[in-house]
């Protein structure tokens, strides 16, 4: 069987995985983007037109976050990673936030209330946009990885429901040093998860902590 992974996934030391107030020019809320700053010093997330301070340094950071795409044949996310609306689609214009070539260049399964038809974009990427819950959207997205492994991408409520449905074999959770006080907590419900899985924390000298989640 195929693993069910999460890569990347920034939280503050409060727990929460994103501020609030998400908006097209503020896709993290309040947080604006101190969650992700670790990642933008990354020889990965520069690839992704996503550059920081320095040219990109091969240490503790880039050896974690170079692992997101490695045997991943498709990914879920929640309607609010994919973009800022909410409720039924004003217009079917809005492509997400990657431009024509997106980076996954994999399918994509979009969980939305709000169907819409099928997206097909540059570099192999395709948003299925569906109405489902964790287990079946899991069952959809197998069929779409062809055997390879599914990433669950967010955003929050997204990694939670898979959590809560015990749907996740590994999970990479980054503990960025910042309070943020409100926006959406990750942590909420999930009360014994360390039960669960064994975890492993790294620290990096950028002063974030990686946690290695490896289910039991």
């Amino acid at each position: 069987m195929s693993l069910v992974r999460v890569h990347n996934f920034s939280v503050s030391l409060d727990g929460f995985g994103t501020g609030e107030g998400q908006a097209l020019e503020t896709p993290f809320g309040h947080a604006g983007s101190r969650l992700m700053e670790w990642a933008f010093e990354t020889p990965t997330f520069q690839a992704m037109g996503l550059h920081g301070q320095t040219d990109g340094s091969y240490g503790v950071d880039e050896a974690f976050a170079g692992s997101w795409a490695t045997g991943i044949g498709a990914e879920i996310m929640g309607r609010n990673k994919f973009g800022p609306q909410r409720g039924p689609w004003l217009d079917e214009e809005w492509t997400g936030w990657w431009g024509p070539d997106p980076v996954f260049h994999t399918p994509v399964v979009v969980l939305t209330h709000h169907p819409r038809p099928t997206l097909e974009m540059e570099g192999g990427t395709t948003f299925h946009f569906v109405d489902a819950d964790p287990v079946s959207a899991l069952a959809l997205a197998r069929d779409l990885a062809g055997g390879l492994d599914v990433r669950i991408g967010g955003g929050v409520s997204t990694v939670r429901q898979f959590l809560q449905a015990d749907l996740i074999d590994r999970m990479h959770i980054v503990v960025v040093p910042i309070l943020l006080g409100r926006g959406e907590r990750l942590w909420d419900g999930l009360e014994g998860l360390d039960e669960r899985f064994s975890i492993e924390a790294t620290p990096s000298p950028s002063g974030v902590v990686h946690l290695a989640f490896e289910r039991r």
